[in-house]
């Protein structure tokens, strides 16, 4: 037999022996081809259980796999949370919103019926008037207790009183306000809507029932008088409504009483009661409770006292410690004039003024 690397029948002859050939491990001879076993499948062989010569792949599956159905439920639930969100949001904004309407106001001056009282101790004032149990500044303005309405939150209606009080502490407590120094503390609440109106009444004041300064405000004429004290009694109502879908409206009813003295007064000069009702109308729709705005579509004003005689649409020119009321009363009206409002005059319970 021969070695591990040579053929059966050993070295081929004329073949160089050893390792000299360096083909020899690549090269069979014929001795080498027929001594290596072949063997070749049948026709029938190969039709029974021989294995295929492809491998087969496995069958598809039909239907979504089950990441792609956990993705489809996934698409669906975001899509059923966005719809239901969408309904149940409070803040969507209507389709149109509803035209701003431009603010109605009347001031009603009422006269003394004699000469106005006063006192040197301010709070002496208040204690023998009606206001002796009126709170001080806005604690006077309390928030009503409030609930949700059928198409607004609790938050939302809580935003509409807020902003109405806001609106009642920046119109009539304000310092700077009463004295005619500011406007830009209350016009940073009006609706941009009302805007021009509101700039109108400052700059061109008229009594006609749409731009008297005084309607938006509470202000006192710098030349004729100033607070003698800043312990402004308040007392009133809010109450807020729903009137539709995409309004709300809160009513103010508020009584204010000022104590005052006469504009430059030196110390010990008497001081006198000026009182004023404000009832107001305040209009709020989804804009606005986003921007914290509102719309004044309402204002009704009584105060005195007040002299008929004089106008009091630009600056309240009150009657002081002393004082009587001019005789005359407002300018006549006209029934036949359309766009204006008639002028009204009312006299001042002798039961409204302190009893010093």
């Amino acid at each position: 037999m021969g070695g591990p690397g040579e053929p059966p029948e050993g070295t081929p002859e004329g073949a160089p022996g050893g390792g000299e050939d360096e083909y020899r491990s690549v090269v069979f001879d014929e001795s080498f081809v027929r001594a290596a076993r072949l063997q070749e499948y049948s026709a029938q062989e190969r039709m029974a259980d021989h294995a295929p010569a492809v491998r087969r792949r496995p069958p598809l599956r039909r239907g979504l796999t089950r990441q792609a159905l956990l993705l489809v439920l996934l698409i669906a639930l975001a899509f059923g949370t966005a719809v239901y969100m969408s309904l149940r949001n409070p803040y969507q904004s209507p389709a149109a919103r509803r035209p701003v309407e431009p603010l109605r106001m009347t001031l009603v001056p009422l006269a003394p019926q004699g000469a106005v009282p006063g006192a040197v101790d301010t709070e002496a004032l208040y204690a023998h008037s009606p206001a002796a149990r009126y709170r001080v500044g806005a604690a006077g303005i309390p928030l009503p207790t409030y609930r949700r309405t059928a198409h607004f939150s609790d938050s939302q209606v809580f935003a509409a009183l807020n902003n109405a009080k806001q609106y009642l502490v920046r119109s009539s407590l304000y310092p700077e306000v009463l004295t005619g120094q500011q406007v830009r503390p209350v016009r940073g609440l009006i609706d941009g809507d009302q805007l021009d109106q509101f700039d109108e009444s400052f700059a061109h004041p008229a009594a006609d029932g749409r731009h008297a300064p005084t309607g938006w405000l509470i202000r006192f004429d710098p030349a004729r008088a100033e607070l003698a004290s800043d312990r402004i009694r308040v007392q009133g109502t809010l109450t807020a409504a729903e009137t539709d879908a995409s309004t709300l409206e809160v009513t103010a009813d508020h009584t204010f009483v000022y104590a005052l003295r006469p504009a430059g007064a030196e110390a010990g000069t008497p001081a006198s009661l000026f009182t004023v009702r404000r009832e107001l109308h305040f209009r709020f729709d989804r804009d606005d409770l986003r921007t914290n705005q509102l719309q004044l579509v309402v204002s009704s004003v009584q105060a005195g006292p007040l002299s008929c005689a004089e106008d009091s649409a630009n600056h309240l020119r009150p009657l002081l410690a002393g004082q009587t009321a001019k005789e005359g009363g407002p300018a006549g009206t006209d029934p036949y004039a359309t766009g204006g409002v008639p002028a009204l005059c009312g006299v001042l319970a002798v039961s409204t003024q302190p009893k010093v």
